[in-house]
């Protein structure tokens, strides 16, 4: 069996970490590398706002003057990662850091999976950390389940579990 924990929304996690104040707020985070600032991720409250991934920093304020805007913060983003990893490794030896905010691991120990990772998504939760998984036999399966998952999700027939869903839901999870 495979799990996947998944961070949603990692850059910005790792952007508005410790300023909770922020997170009921509309916050858009930015990647400042590129030759035009654009919009990377950003939180419900500014989904709601009608801000988009993709606007630059003055179509957002254009659009909704109160939006916080906050640039990647990389060095948070290195520790929630090392975190996310550390906390992986109490559950198993076998782990890929499969993407910025994903790790997958295998388990040969299929006993209480649900209940040990579910205790790893609370120590993460204390770290002020929102996480999610998913449980599957593949690990494509488990990161599909992941998306899905709020906050844990175990799967055994993933046919079964995948097959009614309609096919927006990949497209949603790519996002």
């Amino acid at each position: 069996m495979f799990a996947t924990i998944y961070l949603p929304k990692f850059y910005l996690q790792a952007a508005i970490r410790h300023q909770q104040e922020l997170r009921a707020k509309p916050v858009a985070l930015i990647e400042e590398q590129g030759k035009k600032p654009v919009i990377i991720q950003l939180n419900e409250a500014a989904e709601k706002a009608g801000i988009c991934k993709g606007m630059t920093p003055s179509q957002a304020l254009a659009r909704y003057l109160q939006i916080i805007i906050k640039a990647r913060a990389y060095a948070q983003e290195k520790s929630i990662q090392e975190m996310l990893l550390h906390f992986a490794f109490t559950l198993s030896p076998f782990v890929e850091a499969t993407a910025p905010g994903v790790c997958t691991l295998q388990f040969t120990d299929h006993r209480d999976l649900t209940a040990k990772v579910s205790r790893v998504i609370e120590q993460l939760a204390e770290c002020e950390i929102t996480a999610q998984a998913g449980i599957a036999p593949m690990p494509d399966t488990s990161l599909l389940i992941a998306h899905l998952a709020r906050p844990v999700l175990q799967v055994e027939n993933p046919k079964e579990f995948l097959g009614p869903l309609p096919i927006a839901t990949l497209a949603m999870i790519g996002r």
